[in-house]
């Protein structure tokens, strides 16, 4: 399952852990909604990788982060390395397409 994230987050998780993706998200989100099952998934696959999972909602917990990540439109999967990002998928994708990113990122 993925984490929820806030953003108090960043500085005492993600700056800190080797490995984090965030699934920035939002409530009324089609898209957002169809991919939270497939990161949740993936959350399982990856958790032996070293890897921590977030789901960040952009006008809720995650607002700040968001805005300062530059987020434009939803949903957008943001990995990060010792919390600087290292890259970014923006839509809905299928799970292949997410896997690849996944493997190449990680």
């Amino acid at each position: 399952m993925l984490i929820d994230f806030k953003d108090e987050d960043f500085e005492s998780k993600i700056k800190n852990e080797e490995v984090s993706v965030i699934q920035y998200s939002a409530a009324w989100c089609g898209p957002c909604k169809s991919l939270k099952p497939i990161m949740d998934k993936f959350s399982e696959t990856y958790k032996d990788k070293n890897v921590s999972m977030y789901y960040a909602d952009v006008e809720e917990n995650g607002i700040n982060t968001a805005s300062v990540a530059g987020i434009r439109g939803v949903p957008t999967v943001i990995i990060y390395k010792k919390g600087i990002e290292v890259n970014r998928l923006v839509g809905g994708v299928p799970e292949g397409k997410m896997k690849e990113f996944l493997d190449e990122n990680i």
